[in-house]
């Protein structure tokens, strides 16, 4: 039983082992499966999130502030329209520049790109993790004007003033003010806070798992999935589907006395929405190294990728993935890929 709630933990029930849950209720258990998700921290920017009472300000992570980043954008008259990415783990790594390529494209339907200067400010020391991705996302960068701003992180937000203030991470203690017409937040985020102090827990408060088995490195009857793990890898849906046809595997043999042969390579991936109807797939490893499903480039922005990004993994997702019978697409990967060097 695996679940990709960011709220549960399943386990199976054997006398060994008690966890305390909600209430003070004790569940004894020989198996434990963690999978209680990544935490919001919108309260380490300074002004949040109180600021987000203030109109321009919105954020695609919380549905209670989602709605706000649709209002700025409709209001949107001249400006600096920025977008943020923290200096932490977040799940789903790409969404926070995927708001920024279809913010550019509205401006650009509504007649307003012109009157927008639009600014990517990353803490990250590049566009994206994967050359190959990167250097098309590059391109589009180039080709449509935006500003990326490098080691660049969010540290405060005075909505009253519509600024927003940046730590130079290469040159701590430097800052700089930016006034915004729009501001889109991409929160800090980390381990539940049930997490922090757990003995299932390392130093910075995810589960420690090994990065192929998924089992726990100090109790073999404890195992790790999805964002809130160490796992070195992007924190993402795609990810979590690869982990669950891993651990379903590992744990049966376990629970059987017999020695795990399946390994998780560190497959992710990340459907980068460029535009209304363009996506960029990215596939890739631990290593960094792309591992693509189909038998093209995905490196280029494409409407099929589009069309599988808004139609068909939705329904993977809530009818295959949530049901356990969707393991990733490594059986899709290698059928496409018969007969090639």
């Amino acid at each position: 039983m695996i679940s990709c709630c960011p709220k549960l933990a399943f386990a199976f029930f054997m006398t060994v082992t008690m966890v305390l849950v909600h209430a003070g209720l004790e569940i004894s258990y020989r198996y434990l499966i963690i999978a209680l998700g990544i935490q919001l921290n919108y309260e380490k920017i300074k002004g949040l999130p109180e600021g987000f009472a203030h109109p321009k300000i919105g954020s695609n992570y919380s549905v209670k502030t989602v709605e706000k980043t649709w209002k700025a954008l409709q209001d949107f008259k001249e400006g600096n329209a920025i977008f943020t990415f923290p200096n932490t783990p977040v799940k789903c790594a790409g969404a926070p520049q995927k708001i920024m390529y279809l913010s550019e494209a509205y401006f650009r339907k509504t007649g307003k790109r012109s009157k927008a200067n639009i600014i990517f400010n990353t803490s990250l020391g590049a566009i994206f993790g994967v050359k190959k991705y990167a250097d098309a996302l590059q391109e589009i960068i180039r080709e449509r004007n935006l500003t990326v701003n490098y080691k660049q992180n969010l540290i405060e937000v005075r909505a009253d003033k519509q600024e927003a203030v940046f730590e130079n991470l290469d040159k701590p203690g430097e800052t700089q003010v930016i006034s915004y017409e729009m501001l889109h937040v991409t929160p800090p985020m980390g381990p539940p806070d049930v997490l922090k102090t757990s003995p299932v827990a390392d130093a910075a408060g995810w589960v420690d798992v090994d990065k192929e088995t998924l089992q726990h490195k100090r109790y073999p009857n404890v195992f790790g999935i999805g964002d809130c793990t160490n796992l070195p890898t992007s924190k993402t849906a795609a990810a979590i589907a690869a982990q669950s046809g891993i651990l379903d595997r590992t744990i049966s043999l376990i629970m059987k006395n017999q020695t795990p042969t399946k390994k998780y390579d560190g497959y992710t991936s990340c459907p980068l929405v460029t535009g209304y109807n363009r996506v960029i797939l990215a596939e890739f490893d631990y290593k960094a190294e792309p591992l693509e499903t189909f038998p093209f480039d995905q490196s280029k922005e494409r409407l099929s990728m589009y069309v599988m990004k808004a139609d068909l993994m939705p329904f993977l997702y809530w009818n295959m993935m949530l049901r356990g019978y969707w393991g990733g697409p490594a059986i899709l990967r290698k059928l496409f890929h018969l007969g090639m060097s």
